[in-house]
């Protein structure tokens, strides 16, 4: 067999038209925000998802700073997350003075574990900000049904779960709101790029000032106003057209890049079907209400020895298959600036058997040369 010289975790990969709609901007003389590829983006954002409007950013992480604004997160206010999530989930909230308060994941779905937020409930507590792991929903009717019994904020951390759904329900549609990410290794890219979608009409007026640096400039430019001003706090949140160009292609493209993903997932899935029984790993879990969108395919190790002989062993073939997260509890400023809420059992074993593998839109056949490096790995 021959095998592979380079097989990367992740490739950027155009869809089509995305330098055509790079020059169509450029030539419509508007670099800036806030232009046509902008609008064009958040109303295609709006038919996928089904919230009551769309603020492209940056990035997720701008879409989250956003949110903790729009949740009025102050010193003394607490949030209920997962600890097994990306930095920015947590900056958002330390950034605004407020506490994230840790809770430990399902063994299942890597998601957080609707029991332990229901434990961590307090009377500090804001918000609750769950992630969808893996593109795979969380638990929304239970986290929802705890946020409405205490009067709690839902922000949705879909960073990895555009077109995921759960329960017939879009990832993003079901809390107050929800941030999405396009960075290069997401399903759909525009290299850096997110957005915030809210689904709660009176909080879109303040959305669009806190994007736009405090002021009340979009209403400016709808003719509401005479002048804008300074009204609120807020920052440059906005892209500029160039990566709104790009990612308006990519949007476009969305079902079949879903496609060319859940091929990739499912060879592996069925590729593996038999090491889990012969106890080697433990594939990824779906649960029958979801149906996530081939963000990433994943293997449990038996060990955290075991991971790193297989990562070292795949980098020697040329592939690379990288861990994931380092809990941000046992992070040196998670441990300053939170708070850890029960036993993090699931999380601490987690982080240190998870292995990734490559996964993007034109990857073809080379999946079954990770598949044959993977399985010879782990049956030596």
């Amino acid at each position: 067999m021959t095998h592979a010289t380079s097989i990367p975790f992740n490739r950027p990969v155009p869809s089509g038209n995305e330098f055509d709609y790079i020059r169509e901007a450029i030539e419509a003389g508007q670099l800036a925000g806030d232009g046509a590829f902008t609008e064009r983006c958040e109303a295609l954002i709006l038919q996928m998802v089904g919230a009551k409007s769309a603020h492209l950013t940056h990035s997720c992480t701008a879409a989250l700073e956003m949110a903790a604004i729009l949740c009025d997160l102050g010193p003394g206010d607490e949030v209920i997350m997962p600890s097994f999530t990306f930095v920015s989930t947590a900056n958002a909230v330390a950034l605004r003075g407020a506490t994230p308060v840790f809770v430990d994941i399902e063994q299942e779905t890597l998601n957080i574990d609707p029991e332990r937020i229901a434990n961590a409930i307090t009377s500090k507590t804001k918000a609750i900000w769950p992630i969808h792991y893996a593109g795979v929903v969380a638990d929304m009717t239970e986290i929802s049904g705890l946020a409405k019994a205490h009067n709690l904020l839902v922000v949705e951390d879909a960073a990895q779960a555009l077109g995921s759904i759960r329960d017939g329900v879009p990832a993003g549609r079901f809390g107050d709101m929800a941030a999405f990410s396009f960075h290069e290794t997401k399903n759909v890219i525009s290299g850096e790029g997110g957005a915030l979608v809210i689904n709660r009409p009176d909080l879109t007026e303040r959305a669009e000032i806190i994007r736009e640096k405090g002021t009340n400039r979009s209403q400016f430019y709808r003719g509401m106003v005479d002048k804008y001003s300074w009204v609120d706090i807020g920052s440059s949140f906005l892209p500029g057209e160039l990566v709104a160009a790009f990612l308006c292609a990519q949007l476009e493209a969305a079902p079949s890049i879903l496609r060319d993903r859940l091929g990739t997932w499912t060879r592996y899935h069925n590729a593996f079907e038999a090491a889990e029984a012969n106890g080697l790993c433990i594939r990824n879990k779906t649960p029958d209400s979801c149906k996530p969108n081939a963000h990433m395919y994943y293997l449990l190790l038996p060990s955290q020895a075991i991971r790193q002989t297989l990562i070292t062993s795949l980098k020697a073939r040329g592939i690379t298959a990288p861990f994931h997260y380092v809990p941000l509890h046992s992070s040196t400023y998670g441990q300053k600036c939170s708070r850890t809420d029960g036993l993090m059992t699931i999380t601490d074993d987690v982080s240190n058997r998870l292995m990734r593998l490559p996964l993007f839109p034109g990857l073809g056949d080379d999946v079954d040369i990770v598949i044959d490096e993977v399985l010879r790995a782990l049956k030596r």
